[in-house]
C-alpha cells in the first residue's frame, strides 16, 4: 500500500486528477484498448472532477476511449433527483468532457429486478475487460462504496442497506433530513473494487483521520471495509494532513520517506 500526504484537500486532488491523466495516456500510448476506471461520488471527487475537465479541456487527456462503472447508486431514487448519482455524475464530470455517452455505467436504482441488475453490472465489468483503476473514497466509519461494516470482503455488486450512520451523513444533501435518504442502495462490492489492476482512495478532512487510521494500520476487517486494500498489489490512498491525524508518528514518516525516495 502506497500513502500520498498532501497539505490540504485542493492538493490531493490535483494529484489525483493527473495521476489518472497520465495513466489513462499510458494505455492509450501503447494499445487500442479501452481504459476502465471505477468512479466515485461524494464531495471527495469534486476537486479532482474538475481538473479532469480542465485538463480534457486543454487537450491534456482524453475520455474518448474510457469506459466508466460507478461505484453505486440509490434505490427508488428517479435519475432526474437532483441528489441522484446519475444527476451528480453529469453535473460534475460527465457533462463536461468527451466521454462517450455508451460508455458511462451507472447502476439502474429503479430497475424492476434489482438482483439482475447487479448481476448484470458484475458481466459488464468483466465483459469491458475489468477495472484498470478504481477510485473511490471512504465514509467516516471506513465503508467503501456502499459496503457498510460487516460487508464480506468477498462481496459483489449488490442490493445493500444503509445504516443510520450513513443515512444521517448523507442527509446534508436531503434537507438534512436521514428520513429523506433512501434506505436502501445498490453498491459494486468489496471484491469488485479489489479486482481493479489499480485501486485510489481519497481521503480528506479530519472525519476521516480514524478511517485512515483503522485501513492502514489495524487488521484487514469487515468492520473497516476499506481495509482489504492492505490485500491489494496496487492500492493507494490519498490523504490530506487532516485525514492522517491519527496515524502513528513512526507510520507518517515512514509513507513520507517512501515518496520522497520514488521522487528522486
Amino acid at each position: 500500500m502506497k500513502v500520498i500526504i498532501r497539505k490540504n484537500s485542493a492538493e490531493s486532488s490535483l494529484w489525483t486528477a493527473h495521476y489518472i491523466a497520465a495513466k489513462i495516456n499510458e494505455k492509450a500510448a501503447r494499445t487500442d484498448e479501452p481504459f476502465v476506471i471505477g468512479l466515485c461520488t461524494g464531495s471527495t471527487p469534486i476537486e479532482t472532477y474538475a481538473e479532469l475537465i480542465r485538463m480534457v479541456k486543454a487537450g491534456e487527456v482524453s475520455f474518448k476511449n474510457v469506459i466508466s462503472f460507478n461505484m453505486d447508486e440509490y434505490v427508488g431514487l428517479p435519475e432526474s433527483h437532483p441528489e441522484s448519482y446519475h444527476s451528480f455524475m453529469h453535473k460534475y464530470l460527465f457533462d463536461h468532457i468527451d466521454e462517450p455517452a455508451g460508455n458511462i455505467h451507472i447502476l439502474n436504482g429503479n430497475a424492476p429486478d434489482p438482483v439482475k441488475e447487479c448481476e448484470d453490472y458484475e458481466k459488464a465489468i468483466v465483459a469491458a475487460g475489468g477495472f484498470d483503476l478504481f477510485l473511490g473514497g471512504i465514509g467516516e466509519d471506513g465503508h467503501i462504496a456502499f459496503n457498510e461494516p460487516f460487508s464480506s470482503l468477498e462481496s459483489r455488486t449488490r442490493v445493500v442497506t444503509l445504516t443510520q450512520d450513513t443515512r444521517e451523513v448523507n442527509s446534508r444533501f436531503f434537507d438534512n433530513d436521514p428520513e429523506k435518504v433512501p434506505a436502501q442502495a445498490m453498491s459494486v462490492g468489496v471484491a469488485t473494487v479489489l479486482s481493479a489492476k489499480e485501486v485510489v482512495i481519497m481521503a480528506y478532512g479530519s472525519k476521516k483521520a480514524r478511517a485512515i487510521a483503522a485501513a492502514i494500520e489495524g487488521p484487514m476487517s469487515h468492520y473497516c471495509t476499506v481495509s482489504a486494500l492492505q490485500a491489494h498489489p496496487a492500492g493507494t490512498i490519498v490523504c490530506d494532513e487532516a485525514a492522517v491525524g491519527e496515524l502513528k508518528v513512526n507510520s507518517y514518516r515512514y509513507f513520507k520517506a517512501v515518496e520522497a525516495a520514488e521522487a528522486k
